[in-house]
């Protein structure tokens, strides 16, 4: 229940939509059941014979209708058999009401002639049909408005929540899963969005108007109908529970067949380097026999509910059918015209009555996916601001570690321990070592995607979880091995998110980051498409883009992991002159596995272990009998090695 009213919680910006289209389901119900109300007049006055007395003044008098014994009465639409002394016997209770409303149904629709009171039968029957399709129309529109309104909220609120999540979520989380949450999982909470305020409201008010009808004409008989209405519902609430069980394996299907679909994509190069296609194509087949037989389930409690009701529902119009017909014959309970329209009302809500059975199939459908959707947005962000963050003000002196720890799991071994560094406003410290040693976590602790698990990290004495993080980030420049390249135009990548940037500043950050040679000899230059993650580039031409980004946003500080380490001797020079151009006068942290990358560093800091074990210059540290000397030496290991 608190899932379905947090859904309905999304409603409230689309209330008077909402007020609208109620108001045109309450026209609808109304000229449902006047349609059905003025139908056994229209049969009486086509098929009924009528003459027309007159008095000795030649004026016309009482309506005459004739059977087929020639034997004739007064006037009545419903039994004119019957004289006014019975009918004023039944004044009472059910019976008087439903002889009133005849009589004011024979008032609206008599008129002198046959022909006459068939005309001004079809304008009524007309006038209905009209509201009653208006009204439809209009509750329909106004109604997927505020469904699609409601989608497009909960979607929009989903996807700024996942901006809004710490990196380790995203490394947690299979990307497809997400994917199918936000697409898939959302479309299926729209379904209980429509049973709610559209089968919930619109049926409920049609069985309501016509259980009335029922009633007027015959509570006894609308007693027997509503015999079988308890066992109706606990069968339809028991498939309900199977059904949600049914429709959460369906949607965790349908994730890991979007998830094994984008990972194919994304590594189409690897499937096809090592002839993997009937490998992955074999395991896209199992994923989609999986979905297909959760579906199957799925359509099979889905569907259950409409037969079962509609079953239950011809055994209730069977037994209507031989006990109302017997007492129709034998002459008692109700009249043969009443009893028409008593049986035509009950199976027109028929349809209604089997919507509402499916509609709990619908909200149990949606509740599944959103029990789904709204465990991303109950995940609560590990990287947040402070009550009383603050803006951080311009580096001016020196970043500091001050016995920092971190690890990416309580039971994990710790990715960093006891770190003190301080890194100077202007300087260049290249962080340097083994695979695994901890200097991208050491980064990305500046960069604030995680918290250290002890100690602090400081800019000009404020520690980080002290300032906004906007106001960090926009002070930060980050380019790695892993460019990452929309599918868009050159400019719009280098000017990311800003739209009105001059052409002339991003032509100059081209040409400091050596990328305007090539970009020229694009097809349509500065124009182009880079296809989806910038496959139309080389890997130097892309890390070149990056780097023209990162200049253009002119960051304070600059964080360089791995990005020279794929690239060939001509585009890692190219590269390197680029980020030196970059570097100037800037505070930048390197991370490089090319000891030569690093050498024009001001500092180098050897981590290992999640430890700094050395730290000096090139020059000293290769003097040095330690870590960096042999890690050099490994690397040129062609060449004479540095003595030990």
């Amino acid at each position: 229940m608190n899932l379905y009213l947090r859904i309905l919680s999304y409603v409230k910006p689309y209330w008077y939509f909402m007020a609208g289209a109620m108001v045109c389901m309450a026209f609808f119900a109304l000229t449902s059941s006047a349609t059905v109300w003025v139908a056994l007049p229209f049969l009486q006055t086509l098929f009924g014979h009528q003459t027309v007395q007159t008095d000795q003044s030649g004026q016309t008098g009482q309506t005459v209708q004739t059977d087929q014994t020639g034997q004739s009465g007064q006037t009545g639409q419903f039994d004119l058999a019957r004289d006014s002394a019975n009918r004023l016997e039944q004044r009472a209770g059910m019976a008087g009401l439903r002889e009133s409303l005849k009589d004011r149904t024979n008032a609206l629709i008599t008129r002198p002639t046959r022909q006459a009171t068939l005309e001004r039968l079809c304008l009524i029957i007309l006038f209905i049909l009209l509201i009653k399709n208006i009204s439809s129309y209009l509750q329909a529109y106004l109604m997927a408005y505020a469904e699609n309104g409601v989608i497009k909220d909960l979607r929009n609120h989903l996807y700024i929540h996942l901006h809004r999540l710490s990196l380790s979520y995203f490394h947690r989380e299979r990307t497809g899963e997400l994917i199918s949450r936000v697409s898939y999982d959302v479309m299926k909470i729209n379904g209980t969005v429509s049973a709610a305020f559209g089968t919930l409201i619109k049926e409920p008010m049609l069985v309501v108007v016509y259980l009335a009808i029922l009633l007027i004409l015959s509570w006894q008989l609308t007693l027997v109908s509503l015999v079988l209405l308890p066992f109706s519902v606990l069968v339809i609430t028991t498939v309900g529970r199977r059904l949600r069980r049914s429709s959460t394996a369906s949607q965790e299907a349908m994730a890991d067949l979007t998830s094994t679909l984008q990972e194919t994509v994304a590594g189409v190069r690897v499937v096809k380097a090592f002839n993997m296609e009937s490998f992955e194509i074999g395991k896209f087949k199992r994923q989609t026999q999986h979905y297909f037989a959760t579906l199957l389930r799925l359509t099979h409690m889905h569907n259950l509910a409409s037969p079962i009701t509609e079953i239950l529902g011809s055994f209730v119009g069977l037994a209507i059918l031989w006990y109302g017909g017997r007492q129709v014959l034998e002459g008692g309970l109700l009249a043969p015209e009443d009893f028409l329209t008593f049986f035509l009302a009950l199976f027109s809500m028929m349809k209604p009555v089997k919507e509402l059975g499916q509609v709990h199939n619908r909200i149990q459908e949606g509740i599944a996916a959103a029990d789904r959707v709204f465990s991303i947005l109950d995940t609560a962000p590990e990287i947040t601001d402070a009550p009383e963050a603050e803006r951080l003000p311009d580096l001016r002196r020196e970043i500091r570690f001050h016995r920092v720890a971190f690890r990416y799991d309580r039971s994990a071994e710790p990715a960093l321990e006891d770190i003190d560094l301080v890194v100077r406003s202007g300087e260049t410290v290249a962080l340097v070592g083994p695979s695994g040693g901890g200097k991208s976590t050491l980064v990305d602790l500046v960069a604030r995607f995680y918290d250290p698990t002890c100690g602090r990290i400081e800019i000009d004495g404020k520690d980080l979880r002290s300032v906004t993080v906007a106001s960090l980030r926009d002070k930060m420049g980050i380019v790695t091995q892993d460019v990452i390249l929309f599918n868009d135009t050159v400019r719009n990548n280098i000017a990311y998110g800003v739209q009105d940037m001059p052409v002339d500043r991003i032509q100059s950050a081209a040409a400091a980051a050596n990328a305007d040679a090539f970009i020229d000899q694009l097809p349509d230059g500065y124009e182009t498409y880079l296809g989806e993650r910038g496959v139309r580039l080389s890997g130097g031409q892309r890390q070149r883009i990056a780097i023209a980004r990162a200049i253009l946003k002119d960051p304070q500080i600059l964080i360089f992991d791995e990005a020279t380490s794929s690239l060939d001797t001509e585009s890692e020079l190219l590269v390197q002159e680029a980020i030196d151009r970059l570097m100037a006068g800037r505070t930048a942290l390197v991370i490089a596995h090319r000891l030569s990358t690093v050498q024009k560093a001001d500092r180098v800091v050897v981590v290992d272990r999640g430890r700094i074990v050395q730290t000096g210059d090139h020059g000293s540290l290769i003097r040095e009998d330690g870590l960096y000397r042999k890690l050099y030496n490994l690397q040129f290991r062609d060449q004479e090695p540095v003595a030990e």
